[in-house]
């Protein structure tokens, strides 16, 4: 195949984008990744953080597919920390501070491997298409690389307009040129598209800060990696340092407010309402009499420090009063600015749940794109789109995934049944079956898929292989191990006295009860790998509900087999509302339980459609 000719070509080197790539190359697709500067690649834009609450369950499930981004993190990861710890394993999140310069090394020289990716600076201006095909891009250099699929990854670069104050102007991000004619083009496919915004906080120089101040927080003792793959974690660890904003920093912002490019009606975009930008804090919760920051290094030998918690659009001389009027940070010397961005996005309920874009065969998107924020959101829709390209280029059906089976599949329906209103982001909350979508146990949950489906290479394969079949005899392993009451007590372990007899496995369903506990009455299981104990000792923690959750969920999946043809015609429903029937129609539902989701359908109206499909395949079977 000649080096213009590709079975899938990625537009964009973030996060997105490198994830996608990564997934077409191991499906066996020939990938090109298109990008503007090849030493960008992996680059973290904004916060030098992977990981988080929901965001640290995506990052898992990446790896589980044999992505990158868990592999980069812990090679480039200088402070890990497991959020949420004195809760439920549910909710747990895993995180890390990273080393700017190792991660985006980490994930260029794991991109290197991959023999089917072409790596090849450019920028693409538009896409090479016949009607409503898209065969591949032209780069601005007027090159021409075809393909069979296109997976677009233009994080902030469509048409992005930075903001500082009442200076604007046009770049993809700090130092990057924008993409514009791709908005056009998208647009001449008759794509809805809208503007969102986002921001980052000044870098502030690391010498000049009083840190001998400020509050420290350390990493955990025994850092827990983030991919399967990673046996220990080698990096040095840091601490960072915890400030707060003052009554004078508000003072400061409140007179000044007029002055930001958020409040001044310059940004039409719409930003994230998780992760708002100071002025929005000082606006809508002014009577706090602080707000938390974390002052984290960005790099082991980097002079730059990442004030998370102060984003901002402010003008450059009430940045210099706000940063300095901050304890610890009086003397602190600014090295780039904070600024807004802004930036066209797909209303993502144009996509199916593979990614695909409805109105054009063979173009996927994934990332900010899409109307998501987070490196992690973007990360986990470039493997979906990268897996699904390859697939397509193949000749072979889309995959998908679905809410009871990751969180992946969570952000997709989210997606493209709602659509957004702000910038999307992931929470435990969004998940209805976190009990069973842990970060713990994303391997159990999707490694085998991604064998099934080729996207997993054959180290992991092996690996997972005797990780599931240890974890598999350990717990029949509790489940027959018995000792009475008395027996427990003997060793330590106060139960109550009623004569019955007791499997390890209900020991280990007390919330006090530990390993360690069951291996005193029980000796033989002391010298289990302390992996698969904990893998173990989750699921028999979790064992009742989960037995209830698989239940819900075997309901649930039943409904969601039940698809709906793409031609279904909801306005022969009588019974259904004008206004269900022109969503039905826009967002042309994939099965019942996306069109259940879907805002303003009753139970009545979905009980209707399901009575409608069942009459159509019948008449369809005889």
């Amino acid at each position: 195949m000649a080096a213009s000719e590709f079975d899938v070509i990625v537009v964009g080197g973030g996060h997105a984008g490198t994830e996608a790539a990564a997934a077409a190359a191991r499906m066996g697709a020939s990938t090109a990744l298109v990008t503007h500067k090849q030493h960008t690649i992996g680059m973290m834009s904004c916060n030098p953080a992977i990981g988080g609450l929901g965001k640290g369950n995506l990052v898992r499930e990446i790896d589980a597919l044999d992505g990158i981004m868990g592999r980069a993190a812990d090679l480039g990861g200088i402070q890990f920390r497991m959020l949420n710890r004195k809760k439920g394993p549910a909710v747990w999140g895993p995180r890390t501070q990273a080393d700017r310069k190792l991660y985006r090394s980490a994930v260029q020289q794991l991109l290197s491997e991959y023999e089917d990716l072409t790596i090849q600076e450019g920028s693409v201006e538009k896409f090479l298409r016949v009607g409503s095909e898209i065969k591949g891009v032209v780069l601005s250099s007027g090159q021409v690389l075809r393909s069979k699929a296109v997976v677009l990854t233009t994080g902030t670069f469509l048409r992005g307009l930075i903001h500082i104050g009442d200076k604007r102007y046009s770049a993809g991000r700090m130092g990057d040129a924008p993409s514009l004619g791709l908005s056009d083009d998208l647009a001449a496919l008759d794509l809805k598209l809208g503007r969102l915004k986002t921001g980052t906080p000044a870098r502030l120089d690391r010498a000049t800060i009083a840190w001998e101040q400020l509050e420290m927080q350390e990493a955990d003792e025994n850092p827990i990696p983030f991919s399967f793959l990673t046996d220990r974690i080698s990096v040095p660890q840091i601490a960072c340092g915890i400030t707060r904003t003052t009554a004078e920093t508000h003072r400061v912002i409140r007179e000044n407010i007029h002055r930001s490019a958020m409040y001044s009606g310059q940004i039409e975009g719409v930003g994230p309402r998780y992760c708002p930008s100071i002025e929005d804090k000082i606006n809508r919760f002014g009577d706090r009499d602080g707000h938390q920051i974390f002052l984290e290094p960005e790099g082991l030998d980097d002079d730059a420090v990442y004030p998370n918690g102060i984003s901002t659009s402010l003008p450059e001389d009430v940045q210099d009063a706000l940063i300095h009027s901050i304890p610890g940070l009086e003397e602190a010397r600014i090295l780039q600015y904070g600024y807004a961005i802004e930036y066209d996005y797909v209303d993502p309920t144009q996509l199916d749940l593979s990614l695909a874009v409805k109105r054009a065969e063979g173009l996927f998107l994934a990332g900010q794109i899409n109307g998501t924020t987070g490196y992690e959101e973007a990360g986990a829709q470039g493997v979906v789109a990268g897996i699904n390209a390859a697939r397509f280029a193949a000749g072979q059906e889309g995959v998908q995934f679905h809410r009871t089976d990751s969180y992946i599949g969570v952000m997709i329906d989210d997606l493209t049944t709602r659509g957004v209103t702000e910038p999307y982001r992931m929470f435990t909350s969004r998940a209805e079956y976190r009990l069973s979508l842990r970060a713990d146990n994303a391997d159990m949950r999707l490694t085998p898929k991604g064998i099934e489906i080729g996207c997993v290479r054959a180290e992991r394969a092996e690996r997972f292989s005797r990780y599931a079949e240890q974890v598999s005899a350990l717990s029949q392993q509790i489940q027959s191990l018995t000792a009475s009451p008395k027996e427990m007590e003997s060793r330590g372990i106060s139960v109550n006295q009623d004569g019955r007899r007791r499997t390890a496995a209900e020991v280990l369903s007390y919330p006090d009860r530990t390993w360690d506990d069951v291996a005193r009455i029980w000796p033989e299981l002391a010298a289990v790998e302390p992996r698969i104990a904990e893998a173990v000792s989750i699921d028999a923690l979790y064992a009742v509900y989960l037995d209830r959750q698989t239940a819900d969920i075997a309901s649930v999946r039943s409904e969601e087999a039940r698809s709906i043809p793409a031609d279904f015609d909801y306005d022969g429903l009588s019974g259904l509302s004008n206004e269900l029937k022109l969503k039905l129609n826009r967002h042309r539902p994939q099965n019942v339980a996306q069109a259940a989701r879907i805002e303003g359908m009753t139970p009545a109206a979905v009980a209707l459609l399901i009575t409608l499909l069942r009459r159509t395949n019948e008449r369809l079977a005889s």
